[in-house]
C-alpha cells in the first residue's frame, strides 16, 4: 500500500497518540451510530490515494492455556488470527445452545469485560484504530466487508453479498449473545469487540452482515457477547 507521508502520520496518530484520537472520536460518541459509519468512511475513503491490494502470509498459532490451534492471517503489518477466538472462560463467555459444535466453528461469544482479557499472551484485543487500519486495507468503502467474509451459505445465510473472501479473514456469521433472545443472529451477522468504549454503556464493535457487504462500526451493550479476533503484538 502506498501513503504519502501525511497518511502515515495520520494512521500513526490514531494508532498510537491515545489524546489524539480521543479527539479526532470526540464527535463520534455523540453521533448515531449510521452517522459515525458515515464518519470512517470519510476519514478512510479520505485517506487512501492509491490501489490497493493484500500482502498476505498465512501461519499457526497454538494456544498454550488449552492447545487449540488457529490459523494465522498477515494483513500488511497487522497479524491476525484468521479463525474467533475459541478459549472458555470462568464468566462472561457463551455459545448457543442447542448448535452441535458452535464453539468448535464459531468460537465463543465474549462480553466485552471478558474479551479485554482474553487473548493469550502475545495477542491482544484490537483497539478501534486497528480495525480502521485494516478497513482501509479492503479499500475503505462501505461494500468492501465481502472481502472478509466466508464465501457461500455453509456458515452464513443467504445471500451473503459480496462475499469474496479476498483477505483470508474468513469470517463466519457467529450472531450475538448466547440467548435465546438474540440467536436470530446467528447466519445474519456477526461482531468483533474493539478494545474501546462506544459510549459510557456501550463497546465499540465492528460489524459484517449476510444481506450486504459493509464493513461497520458498531455499539453494543457491554454485556452482550459477541466475536473475538486476536491481533498479534
Amino acid at each position: 500500500m502506498c501513503f504519502p507521508t501525511s497518511i502515515l502520520t495520520f494512521l500513526s496518530i490514531l494508532t498510537f497518540g491515545a489524546d489524539s484520537r480521543n479527539l479526532l472520536f470526540l464527535n463520534l460518541n455523540a453521533l448515531t451510530m449510521r452517522l459515525q459509519k458515515k464518519y470512517f468512511a470519510l476519514i478512510v475513503i479520505g485517506t487512501v490515494v492509491c490501489s490497493l491490494s493484500f500482502s498476505q502470509e498465512t501461519g499457526s498459532f497454538t494456544d498454550s492455556r488449552d492447545g487449540h490451534e488457529y490459523k494465522t492471517i498477515k494483513l500488511g503489518d497487522q497479524v491476525w488470527m484468521g479463525e474467533n477466538l475459541a478459549f472458555k472462560t470462568d464468566d462472561g463467555c457463551w455459545v448457543y445452545e442447542g448448535v452441535d459444535g458452535y464453539a468448535e466453528t464459531y468460537g465463543y461469544l465474549y462480553s466485552w469485560e471478558a474479551a479485554k482479557d482474553v487473548c493469550p499472551d502475545g495477542w491482544r484485543l484490537p483497539t478501534d484504530a486497528e480495525f480502521v487500519i485494516l478497513w482501509g486495507k479492503l479499500g475503505g468503502s462501505e461494500t468492501d466487508g465481502g472481502k472478509l467474509k466466508e464465501t457461500g451459505t455453509d456458515h452464513w445465510n443467504s445471500p451473503n453479498a459480496g462475499a469474496t473472501n479476498s483477505s483470508g479473514f474468513t469470517a463466519l456469521s457467529s450472531g450475538r449473545s448466547g440467548d435465546n433472545e438474540h440467536k436470530m443472529y446467528l447466519g445474519l451477522m456477526t461482531y468483533f469487540w474493539t478494545s474501546e468504549d462506544f459510549d459510557e454503556d456501550m463497546g465499540a464493535s465492528w460489524a459484517l452482515y449476510s444481506a450486504k457487504a459493509e464493513f461497520t462500526r458498531y455499539g453494543l451493550p457491554k454485556g452482550d457477547g459477541v466475536s473475538v479476533r486476536c491481533l498479534k503484538d
